[in-house]
């Protein structure tokens, strides 16, 4: 440790910093993205639609049985070929972020509609309201509220998982940091920066989560 070299991280720190920007928002878009994907997945699962419900279910089992970097490699090399043309690395890791996640979300969507009560149903079924307008104004409401924690949980994970962008040469945090890493001969500083930066983010998450536990609990 007594040559360790903190220069090379306070002069890397800008290039660091647009990793990060770039990992941060592709988490974002992801989440976002997964989340509607998800809840839409969720309901045809839950309508009694067998059709529908089969195939949301097949989507959901098919795209968990496989690792995510391998979806990532489908958009990114399969999807140019039936298009014609090449749809970029950000675009081709985002749509394999979102449909990835989606399959995870639906599930905790899907656990979250039904942690909510029948007589909610019910209720919505007395006034005339029809399906699709119970889960909107009574079931989705409640079950987002109970699945907050968790969904935010699946986000911190999602996040760590931007790090696999690198195999379409996508510059994140985690990249940024291997390239000052065998540039400037630096492995362990960067290494264990970038360790640290990952920790206090998800760590922070965690923390997060555990308050939101505690708030809904109280």
């Amino acid at each position: 440790m007594d040559d360790f070299d903190f220069g090379v991280i306070i002069q890397s720190l800008p290039f660091l910093w647009e990793g990060l920007q770039l990992s941060l928002w592709l988490t974002f878009l992801a989440i976002i993205g997964g989340i509607v994907l998800g809840t839409l997945l969720a309901l045809a699962r839950l309508s009694g639609i067998l059709p529908l419900s089969l195939l949301a279910a097949g989507y959901v089992n098919l795209i968990r049985s496989v690792p995510l970097i391998l979806v990532i490699f489908w958009f990114y090399f399969l999807v140019p070929l039936v298009l014609g043309r090449p749809i970029g690395g950000f675009y081709s890791a985002l749509i394999a972020f979102v449909l990835f996640e989606a399959a995870y979300y639906s599930e905790i969507m899907r656990a979250g509609i039904q942690s909510v009560r029948q007589g909610q149903v019910f209720a919505g079924k007395a006034t005339g309201l029809n399906y699709w307008q119970i889960q909107r104004f009574v079931v989705l409401p409640q079950a987002f509220r109970n699945m907050i924690p968790i969904l935010v949980t699946q986000g911190i994970i999602l996040f760590q998982d931007t790090s696999l962008v690198f195999v379409v040469s996508l510059r994140d945090f985690m990249t940024a940091s291997s390239i000052v890493a065998r540039t400037e001969g630096r492995l362990v500083e960067m290494y264990l920066f970038a360790a640290v930066v990952y920790f206090v983010i998800c760590f922070a998450g965690s923390l997060y989560v555990r308050r939101l536990k505690s708030r809904m609990a109280t």
